[in-house]
Protein backbone atom coordinates (compact mmCIF):
# COMPACT_ATOMS: atom_id res chain seq x y z
CA UNK A 1 0.00 0.00 0.00
CA UNK A 2 1.43 3.23 -1.08
CA UNK A 3 2.67 5.97 1.92
CA UNK A 4 0.83 9.21 3.12
CA UNK A 5 2.18 12.07 0.91
CA UNK A 6 2.41 13.43 4.63
CA UNK A 7 5.04 10.64 5.28
CA UNK A 8 7.58 11.94 3.10
CA UNK A 9 10.31 12.91 5.79
CA UNK A 10 10.02 9.74 7.31
CA UNK A 11 10.70 8.12 3.96
CA UNK A 12 13.46 10.48 3.39
CA UNK A 13 15.31 9.83 6.83
CA UNK A 14 15.49 6.52 5.88
CA UNK A 15 12.57 5.26 8.33
CA UNK A 16 10.36 2.73 6.79
CA UNK A 17 6.99 4.18 5.35
CA UNK A 18 3.14 4.26 7.02
CA UNK A 19 0.56 3.11 5.46
CA UNK A 20 -2.94 4.97 6.14
CA UNK A 21 -3.96 1.82 8.20
CA UNK A 22 -1.00 1.98 10.53
CA UNK A 23 -1.35 6.37 10.68
CA UNK A 24 -5.15 6.19 11.36
CA UNK A 25 -4.97 3.06 13.88
CA UNK A 26 -7.65 3.65 16.36
CA UNK A 27 -8.75 7.06 15.15
CA UNK A 28 -12.47 5.49 14.04
CA UNK A 29 -13.20 3.89 17.18
CA UNK A 30 -11.39 7.46 19.02
CA UNK A 31 -13.76 8.66 17.27
CA UNK A 32 -16.33 6.55 18.09
CA UNK A 33 -18.19 8.11 20.93
CA UNK A 34 -19.17 11.44 18.51
CA UNK A 35 -22.49 12.01 18.31
CA UNK A 36 -23.41 11.86 14.70
CA UNK A 37 -25.25 15.64 14.07
CA UNK A 38 -26.95 13.76 11.06
CA UNK A 39 -30.75 12.69 10.46
CA UNK A 40 -30.57 8.90 10.25
CA UNK A 41 -32.31 8.85 6.84
CA UNK A 42 -30.08 9.26 4.01
CA UNK A 43 -26.50 8.51 5.77
CA UNK A 44 -23.95 6.81 2.89
CA UNK A 45 -21.13 7.60 5.00
CA UNK A 46 -20.31 6.84 8.58
CA UNK A 47 -19.28 9.35 10.70
CA UNK A 48 -16.15 7.43 12.27
CA UNK A 49 -15.24 7.12 8.35
CA UNK A 50 -15.41 10.61 6.88
CA UNK A 51 -13.59 12.81 10.08
CA UNK A 52 -11.03 9.72 9.95
CA UNK A 53 -10.26 10.73 6.00
CA UNK A 54 -10.13 14.13 6.42
CA UNK A 55 -7.80 13.84 9.49
CA UNK A 56 -5.72 12.20 6.89
CA UNK A 57 -6.29 14.59 4.09
CA UNK A 58 -5.60 17.81 7.37
CA UNK A 59 -2.47 15.86 8.06
CA UNK A 60 -0.86 15.60 4.82
CA UNK A 61 -1.61 19.03 4.49
CA UNK A 62 -5.28 19.90 2.82
CA UNK A 63 -6.31 22.29 5.00
CA UNK A 64 -10.00 23.53 3.23
CA UNK A 65 -13.14 21.75 2.60
CA UNK A 66 -12.97 21.94 -1.29
CA UNK A 67 -8.96 20.66 -0.42
CA UNK A 68 -10.17 17.65 1.43
CA UNK A 69 -12.59 16.84 -0.50
CA UNK A 70 -10.13 17.18 -3.37
CA UNK A 71 -7.58 14.45 -1.37
CA UNK A 72 -10.24 11.66 -0.77
CA UNK A 73 -11.15 11.95 -4.34
CA UNK A 74 -7.55 11.56 -5.91
CA UNK A 75 -6.45 9.47 -3.37
CA UNK A 76 -6.00 5.59 -4.68
CA UNK A 77 -8.57 3.11 -4.33
CA UNK A 78 -6.66 1.04 -2.17
CA UNK A 79 -6.27 3.58 0.08
CA UNK A 80 -10.08 4.78 0.30
CA UNK A 81 -11.10 1.06 0.97
CA UNK A 82 -8.25 0.98 4.11
CA UNK A 83 -10.21 4.43 5.27
CA UNK A 84 -13.74 2.83 4.95
CA UNK A 85 -15.05 4.47 2.42
CA UNK A 86 -16.36 2.50 -1.06
CA UNK A 87 -14.08 3.42 -3.61
CA UNK A 88 -17.07 4.46 -6.35
CA UNK A 89 -18.72 6.48 -3.62
CA UNK A 90 -17.00 8.92 -2.03
CA UNK A 91 -18.11 11.62 0.04
CA UNK A 92 -18.40 15.17 -1.62
CA UNK A 93 -17.14 18.60 -0.49
CA UNK A 94 -21.11 19.43 0.48
CA UNK A 95 -21.47 16.42 2.68
CA UNK A 96 -18.24 16.75 4.32
CA UNK A 97 -18.43 20.50 5.13
CA UNK A 98 -21.82 20.61 6.38
CA UNK A 99 -20.75 17.17 8.77
CA UNK A 100 -17.70 18.97 9.56
CA UNK A 101 -19.51 22.50 10.95
CA UNK A 102 -21.99 20.63 12.81
CA UNK A 103 -19.86 18.29 14.41
CA UNK A 104 -19.17 19.93 18.44
CA UNK A 105 -15.36 21.36 18.38
CA UNK A 106 -14.95 20.91 21.92
CA UNK A 107 -16.03 17.13 21.67
CA UNK A 108 -13.96 16.99 18.27
CA UNK A 109 -11.11 17.73 20.15
CA UNK A 110 -11.02 15.99 22.71
CA UNK A 111 -11.57 12.58 20.52
CA UNK A 112 -8.68 13.12 18.29
CA UNK A 113 -6.12 14.69 21.18
CA UNK A 114 -6.71 11.45 23.22
CA UNK A 115 -5.84 9.52 20.11
CA UNK A 116 -2.56 11.57 19.48
CA UNK A 117 -1.97 11.17 23.31
CA UNK A 118 -2.56 7.29 22.63
CA UNK A 119 -0.02 7.04 20.18
CA UNK A 120 2.67 8.52 21.84
CA UNK A 121 5.48 6.06 22.13
CA UNK A 122 7.80 5.80 25.38
CA UNK A 123 10.97 4.70 23.68
CA UNK A 124 12.66 6.99 21.88
CA UNK A 125 13.17 6.24 18.05
CA UNK A 126 16.74 4.14 17.33
CA UNK A 127 19.23 6.43 15.11
CA UNK A 128 18.89 9.87 14.62
CA UNK A 129 17.54 12.63 16.96
CA UNK A 130 15.63 15.04 15.47
CA UNK A 131 15.52 18.64 16.89
CA UNK A 132 13.55 21.18 15.49
CA UNK A 133 14.88 24.53 15.42
CA UNK A 134 12.84 27.99 14.73
CA UNK A 135 14.31 31.62 14.94
CA UNK A 136 12.87 34.96 14.46
CA UNK A 137 14.58 38.76 14.79
CA UNK A 138 12.76 40.80 17.23
CA UNK A 139 10.83 43.44 14.96
CA UNK A 140 11.86 46.72 17.01
CA UNK A 141 15.01 46.04 19.35
CA UNK A 142 17.46 47.39 16.45
CA UNK A 143 18.95 50.50 17.52
CA UNK A 144 20.83 53.00 15.64
CA UNK A 145 24.17 51.80 17.30
CA UNK A 146 23.39 47.65 18.04
CA UNK A 147 22.38 44.82 16.00
CA UNK A 148 18.85 43.57 15.90
CA UNK A 149 17.92 40.94 18.79
CA UNK A 150 17.65 37.54 17.46
CA UNK A 151 15.75 34.60 19.34
CA UNK A 152 16.25 30.95 18.88
CA UNK A 153 14.58 28.03 20.41
CA UNK A 154 15.26 24.03 19.73
CA UNK A 155 13.04 21.01 21.00
CA UNK A 156 13.91 17.38 20.68
CA UNK A 157 10.35 16.26 19.17
CA UNK A 158 11.26 12.47 20.45
CA UNK A 159 11.43 13.12 23.87
CA UNK A 160 9.55 16.40 23.68
CA UNK A 161 11.98 18.86 25.41
CA UNK A 162 14.08 21.12 24.97
CA UNK A 163 17.53 19.66 24.54
CA UNK A 164 19.57 21.84 26.75
CA UNK A 165 17.36 20.64 29.82
CA UNK A 166 18.66 18.16 32.15
CA UNK A 167 16.97 14.77 31.73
Amino acid sequence: MPALPSSLISSLSGAPAVTVHEAAAGLPAALADLPDPRARRGVRHRLTVVVTAAVCAVVAGYRSYTAIAEWIADVPAATVVALGIAPDRRPSEAMIRRLLQALDPDLLTAAISDWVASRNTATPPVGRQAIAVDGKTLRGSRATDTAAWHVLAACDQSARRDPGDKP
